[in-house]
């Protein structure tokens, strides 16, 4: 599909997205074609011999094969189960493809007493999603399900350290995780442990070094090393053998989702009970 495109008018339309455009036929003045004649009966061919089955991702198949989140229901066409997790929970549609609607230009005629405002006239659909090298916004499409993916990862890794980093830091310090912000402030402690550099040295260490981090993963092209970069990031090698890969990262997002849905807990602990400690609100469990 090229970038512009013909508008009934005539005027064209640049368009920013690359896709599959497609126009609604107009509903007047077009003649009726004839019907055509029917075809001769084609000679049957010899049935030709069944291929292989080919083999399916991890965890796709049929609803009544999969895991889903709610059992009984029917899992939307782009949730296929190829994706690592996938549980076909989307109650919202965030992750449906996106489709982008095809507007005629307004009919700006000053001099008449009204102008009518261009219609609808077809759908674009973005070919693929694709990542480029512009750092702010690397995919093509914001609104796409493996941008949500990598997101989910982000946070959720982000999340488990947290949530354990909130709960090793109180039972070392005595500090909760709310309140550890006040102590810093007074003097950078690390486990009881005194640093020598001020806040304001951290934060500038923590902003350059996370900032480096951030503009290497935006510039990698490839959405699976985006998500998974291996290498350093896996020295013992678990995920060398794909079986084993499989297994960890089903349990890595699993974990991910806990963790989030566990910190949310902690914040909505802080701001609505007596104590900001998530260990005095697991008291109860001695």
């Amino acid at each position: 599909m090229s970038a512009v495109s013909a508008v009934s008018n005539g005027a064209k339309v640049f368009m920013a997205k690359k896709g599959t455009l497609t126009l609604k036929k107009p509903s007047f003045g077009t003649k009726k074609a004839a019907p055509a004649k029917k075809a001769a009966p084609a000679k049957k061919a010899a049935p030709a011999k069944k291929a292989p089955a080919p083999k399916k991702a991890p965890g796709r198949g049929s609803a009544a094969e999969r895991q889903l989140w709610l059992p009984n229901t029917q899992p939307p066409a782009y949730l296929d189960g190829s994706m690592i997790g996938d549980r076909g929970f989307d109650p919202l549609g965030l992750g449906k493809p996106v489709q982008y609607v095809q507007m005629d230009l307004d009919a700006l005629d000053q001099n008449k007493d009204f102008s009518p405002a261009g219609r609808a006239i077809g759908t674009l659909t973005p070919d693929s999603t694709t990542v480029g090298e512009t750092t702010l916004q690397p995919y093509n499409e914001v609104f796409d399900i493996n941008r949500f993916r990598e997101c989910e990862l982000i946070h959720g890794r982000w999340c488990m350290l947290a949530t354990l980093g909130a709960l090793v830091a109180e039972l070392n310090t005595g500090v909760s995780w709310v309140d550890a912000g006040k102590v810093e402030l007074e003097g950078a402690q690390y486990l009881g442990f005194n640093i020598p550099f001020d806040l304001t040295t951290l934060v500038a260490l923590e902003v350059l070094l996370m900032g480096y981090i951030e503009v290497q993963r935006n510039t990698t092209l490839d959405p699976e090393t985006r998500c998974y970069p291996g290498g350093v990031f896996d020295p013992l090698g678990l995920a060398d053998e794909p079986d084993r890969a499989i297994q960890l990262k089903t349990a890595e997002i699993k974990h991910s989702r806990l963790a989030m849905v566990s910190f949310l807990g902690y914040a909505v602990q802080a701001g609505y009970t007596d104590t900001t400690s998530p260990l005095e609100n697991l008291a109860f469990l001695n």
